[in-house]
C-alpha cells in the first residue's frame, strides 16, 4: 500500500494548493515549464517542431498540452480530457451586505450542483483571480488566495428549527451567506477590497473585475483502518486532473501525439469560450497540426484515428444507501477505473471504446469496473459528449470512484488515482 499512499499524498498536495480552478491551470502551468514545455500563445503563430512538447491556457482556467511523437509520423491524437473546476459559492460583485449593526456577510451564488448543508460550520476562505489595470492601462490578471481560516456559514441551532434533522431546505440567498466580520471589531477602514487588494499586491482602486469563490480550509487526508481512504475537497475533479498531468508528463508517445486537456465550466454545462462545449480543444488540434506543416486533409484523417478518454469522478456504491446503485453495475472505492455507461448517451462509452479502454486497462495492469445509473434516477452528465460534439473522435467516459460528490469534503480510495496513472501512461505512450 505504500505506494499507492505516497501517489494519493501528492494527488492531496496537488489540491491543497488547487483552491480555485485558475491555481489548479496555474500549478500545471508551472510543472509543465519545469519539464521543458513551451508555452504557446493563441494570439500568436505556432512554431512546432517533432519531439517537442508545448502548452496553450484560455483565460487562466482552461489548459490544453501536447507532445508530438518524435521521428515518426503521426497517426492521431490520444486525447485525455478533465475538468478542474468544483462545485462552490462564488462571490457577487459589491458582497459586503450587513446584519443591523454588527454582521457583515458576504453576497454569493451557487457555481454549480452542491450539497449545501456540506458548507455548513466549516472554516472558509477566498480563491480566485482579480483583474487590474497595469501602469499602461492593459487589462491584467492576478491570483488570489486568502490563506487563513476566514469565513463561516453558521447553522442555526436546533432549539429554533426542532424539525432540522427530519429535512431541512436551504435558501441560498437566506441560509448559506458566510459570516465575514464584526462591524464592532473593525480596527480600519477599507472592509473586503482591501483585503482583497492586499492579497493580490495592488493598490483597491485598480481592481476592475473579479472572479472568486468560497473554498474549504479543510486538508486532505488519507483515513480507514489501514489507510485505504482519502478524505478531501474536490476530489471531482482534480483526482483526475492530478492522474493526467502525471501520466502524461511521465509518458512518451510514440505513434499518437498525446494531448492532455484539462477544461473550466464543466460544473455549469461547460458552455463558456474555455468549456469543453467551446472551439478550444477543435482550434489547439487544428494548429497544432497546421504548425506542423500538414494540412486540413491530413488534420481529418489524423481525427479519425484518435481517441479522447473523457475523465470525471463516478460514484462508488454507498455503504449506508446501497440500495441507490444500479443492481449490476456497482463501483467501489479502491476497486479501479470506473467505465461509465448510459443508454440516453449522457455518456459516450460504447461497445468499441469500451473496449479500448478496457485494452488500455489490462496492458496497464489495473482492474476496472462498470457503472450506470439506476434506470429510474437521472444521473448526471460531463465533458465526454461536449467535446466530441467540437471534435468526432471516439470517445469513452471513465471515472474514478468516490463518495459524497459534489459535497464540500468528499470520499475515494487511496489506490485508485495510481491506477489512474498507470493507465493513462500506457495510453500516452502509444
Amino acid at each position: 500500500m505504500k505506494e499507492y499512499r505516497e501517489c494519493a499524498k501528492e494527488m492531496l498536495r496537488f489540491i491543497g494548493e488547487s483552491p480555485s480552478c485558475f491555481h489548479a491551470v496555474e500549478n500545471i502551468r508551472r510543472k509543465l515549464l519545469a519539464e521543458g514545455f513551451a508555452e504557446l500563445s493563441e494570439g500568436e503563430e505556432w512554431k512546432i517542431a517533432r519531439g517537442g512538447g508545448y502548452f496553450v491556457v484560455r483565460n487562466d482556467s482552461s489548459l490544453i498540452a501536447f507532445r508530438i511523437p518524435e521521428g515518426t509520423e503521426p497517426k492521431g491524437f490520444h486525447i485525455v480530457a478533465s475538468h478542474g473546476d468544483s462545485p462552490a459559492f462564488k462571490l457577487k460583485e459589491q458582497p459586503e451586505t450587513c446584519t443591523g449593526e454588527h454582521y457583515v456577510r458576504l453576497n454569493t451564488e451557487k457555481y454549480g450542483g452542491m450539497i449545501l448543508s456540506a458548507w455548513l460550520d466549516r472554516p472558509l476562505s477566498i480563491a480566485g483571480r482579480v483583474a487590474v489595470q497595469g501602469s499602461g492601462g492593459e487589462i491584467l490578471t492576478k491570483l488570489v488566495n486568502v490563506d487563513r481560516d476566514l469565513l463561516v456559514i453558521p447553522n442555526v441551532a436546533i432549539h429554533m428549527n426542532r424539525d432540522r434533522n427530519k429535512g431541512t431546505e436551504y435558501d441560498p440567498q437566506v441560509d448559506m451567506l458566510p459570516l465575514y466580520a464584526d462591524l464592532g471589531a473593525r480596527e480600519e477602514e477599507g472592509g473586503f477590497r482591501h483585503l482583497i487588494a492586499m492579497t493580490a499586491g495592488v493598490d483597491p482602486e485598480d481592481i476592475l473585475g473579479q472572479d472568486l469563490f468560497l473554498y474549504v480550509r479543510e486538508q486532505g487526508r488519507i483515513l480507514g483502518e489501514n489507510g485505504e481512504f482519502v478524505l478531501s475537497p474536490r476530489l471531482d475533479d482534480l483526482q483526475c486532473v492530478y492522474a493526467s498531468v502525471e501520466a502524461f508528463l511521465g509518458a512518451r508517445p510514440t505513434e499518437h501525439i498525446g494531448v492532455c486537456a484539462v477544461f473550466d465550466n464543466e460544473e455549469v454545462g461547460s458552455s463558456t469560450r474555455q468549456g469543453a462545449a467551446s472551439t478550444f480543444l477543435a482550434d489547439t488540434l487544428e494548429r497544432m497540426v497546421w504548425g506542423l506543416g500538414a494540412d486540413r486533409s491530413r488534420f481529418l484523417r489524423w481525427v479519425a484515428d484518435s481517441f479522447l478518454i473523457s475523465a470525471d469522478n463516478a460514484h462508488a456504491v454507498h455503504p449506508n444507501r446501497p440500495e441507490k446503485a444500479d443492481p449490476t453495475n456497482r463501483p467501489y472505492l479502491n476497486g479501479g477505473i470506473v467505465l461509465k455507461f448510459h443508454g440516453g448517451q449522457k455518456y459516450t462509452s460504447d461497445a468499441v471504446s469500451a473496449a479500448k479502454m478496457r485494452q488500455i486497462c489490462e496492458r496497464a495492469g489495473v482492474p476496472c469496473q462498470t457503472y450506470a445509473n439506476r434506470s429510474d434516477l437521472a444521473g448526471g452528465s460531463t465533458l465526454g459528449n461536449i467535446s466530441v460534439s467540437q471534435v468526432s473522435v471516439c470517445s469513452v467516459d471513465i471515472g474514478l470512484p468516490q463518495l459524497a460528490m459534489h459535497s464540500a469534503v468528499e470520499t475515494a480510495g487511496v489506490k485508485d488515482t495510481l491506477y489512474a496513472i498507470r493507465a493513462f501512461e500506457t495510453f500516452f505512450g502509444a
